[in-house]
């Protein structure tokens, strides 16, 4: 997938660019950032994203974990090595990272994965592909919203990816002042100048935006909801009170499905909460693997707050 960004001019400066390494697992060649030694940790970016939004996370978990942040296939700088869709389905994906993970020798203890990442994760977990003692999952998207949203949510995302050019006016749209600032604040969050920078340089890169679209236009989300209450690991919401991308609500029905769910509110921030407030996800996982599944009370409780 030509048009994405390249690696010796948009990634010269990229955060935490000496740990960057490519690898090839699993039909992709695999952008991935390892840093740090001990129990490993996975960090999962969401749609149309990349390793950069855990620029902060990442070293300071680092302290005491091993961690491993890839871009998604067909994001960042990471790119599919063979022709088809399935490298873009939920399984497709969820099976290429787990096919990375192996390459890397590396078994996940815990899981922190934003947005989309949660229901890569969570597919990675049911299909065997990992066993981790928790996910985290930040303003995770594990189930399909309810059918009106879904639908047209569904049809624009194949409308818009049958459109041909439509991804490099989205880049070229990208380039004009304000536009990327602009579409991070309507997800309820208010990014760093940093942020938007690098948000930038992806969102210009037509290969990008036509890999997220890809990502939108082949998900199936029904499956991993009806196999949610089998999921084989404790899972954790952080939810982002002020997020308008996936509305709060979704993790009560989320908790529905799968009453050990956790719950954990985040007043006053938005969907990229661990962005906005990296270091409430980094204590709060830092405080699981002290003193376990009793270090966050209030189990099944969607009534708990972190403050941030």
């Amino acid at each position: 997938m030509g048009g994405g960004p390249d690696w010796a001019r948009d990634g010269a400066d990229w955060p935490h660019r000496r740990s960057s390494r490519f690898v090839r697992a699993g039909g992709v060649s695999w952008h991935v950032q390892c840093l740090g030694h001990g129990p490993a940790v996975l960090l999962l970016h969401g749609t149309g994203a990349a390793t950069h939004s855990w620029r902060d996370v990442a070293p300071a978990l680092a302290r005491r974990f091993r961690v491993i942040a890839p871009d998604l296939p067909g994001h960042g700088f990471s790119r599919p090595l063979e022709p088809g869709a399935r490298v873009f389905t939920l399984p497709g994906m969820a099976a290429a990272l787990s096919a990375l993970l192996e390459r890397l020798g590396a078994h996940p203890e815990f899981v922190v994965a934003h947005s989309a990442g949660a229901a890569v994760a969570a597919r990675m977990c049911l299909d065997g592909g990992m066993r981790p003692q928790a996910v985290f999952a930040v303003n995770g998207v594990l189930m399909p919203f309810p059918g009106a949203v879904t639908l047209l949510f569904s049809t624009t995302a194949r409308m818009l990816s049958l459109v041909p050019g439509v991804a490099h006016m989205v880049a070229w749209r990208a380039a004009q002042p304000g536009f990327v600032e602009h579409l991070l604040r309507g997800t309820g969050s208010v990014p760093d100048d940093r942020g938007v920078e690098l948000y930038g340089r992806l969102v210009r890169s037509p290969g990008h935006v036509a890999a997220a679209l890809r990502m939108m236009v082949n998900w199936d989300l029904e499956p991993l909801a009806r196999d949610l209450p089998r999921l084989p690991t404790e899972l954790v919401l952080l939810v982002g009170e002020n997020d308008r991308t996936v509305p709060p609500a979704e993790a009560a029905r989320v908790q529905a499905r799968l009453p050990a769910a956790r719950i954990l509110r985040l007043p006053g921030l938005g969907h990229l909460a661990h962005e906005e407030r990296p270091g409430t996800v980094v204590s709060l996982l830092e405080r699981r693997v002290s003193h376990g599944p009793q270090a966050q009370q209030g189990q099944g409780d969607d009534r708990d707050q972190v403050s941030c």
